[in-house]
């Protein structure tokens, strides 16, 4: 599942006539960032939300062959990230990647997806999030979103502390935390997560490579440099 639903308002003002997955970084769209590095890893087929400017990353979608492309329209509704995993529940198996369109990374010793894999478990984890340490979390200037313990769950950070590792919007789901989902249409992951950290079936995985944000136009410049040193 590739989020890329969202209205990129700090990215304005180069999403006023685009939408943020299609703004372009190292001369290729975002999300042809996220997908390529899917095809690269097997994942054979992938489900794209849209919503605002739909039509531009629909029309995109098309001229891509790997992976198989199916989207889960929110033309109506703008359902955020809990939603749209609710609305897209169908078109995607047990058990699933879910990485924002505009994740970028550097690898570490495995991709991503192989160390989400290996570190899976489904008879204790609702969701394994792709964490990374902020001395490894380029143009971000946050406090840092989780805690891990010594068996690997996730708890989140305090308020007015800071928290040593950056969710970096990639994680392995099994179709379990989507459960009961709120009668609301509209709401975020985090719904999900809170309960997965009470029951103690939250847990991360800590990314050994480079992270970059990609949230603001200021952002694109210093990404580029990184990778062009790969």
């Amino acid at each position: 599942m590739v989020m890329a639903a969202g209205l990129g308002k700090r990215m304005r003002p180069l999403t006023v006539s685009r939408p943020k997955p299609m703004v372009k970084v190292a001369g290729k769209p975002l999300i042809d960032h996220a997908l390529d590095r899917l095809a690269s890893a097997g994942v054979s087929r992938a489900v794209v939300n849209v919503h605002y400017l739909a039509d531009a990353i629909e029309a995109h979608m098309k001229l891509r062959t790997e992976p198989a492309i199916t989207i889960s329209d929110e033309r109506d509704q703008l359902l955020e990230t809990g939603g749209g995993l609710v609305k897209a529940s169908e078109l995607l198996g047990d058990t699933f990647f879910c990485l924002n369109s505009d994740a970028m990374w550097l690898d570490g010793p495995r991709d991503v997806f192989r160390q989400l894999s290996t570190a899976w478990d489904p008879v204790k984890m609702d969701a394994l999030l792709l964490l990374v340490p902020h001395p490894h979390a380029h143009n971000y200037r946050g406090k840092g979103d989780f805690h891990l313990d010594a068996m690997g769950r996730v708890s989140r950070r305090r308020s007015g502390r800071i928290a040593p590792f950056v969710f970096s919007g990639i994680q392995l789901c099994s179709s379990r935390l989507l459960r009961d989902p709120p009668e609301e249409a509209k709401f975020s992951t985090n719904v999900f997560w809170s309960r997965a950290i009470e029951e103690g079936r939250l847990y991360g995985t800590i990314h050994a490579g480079e992270w970059i944000e990609i949230g603001q136009p200021e952002h694109i410049a210093p990404a580029e440099e990184l990778f062009a040193r790969v």
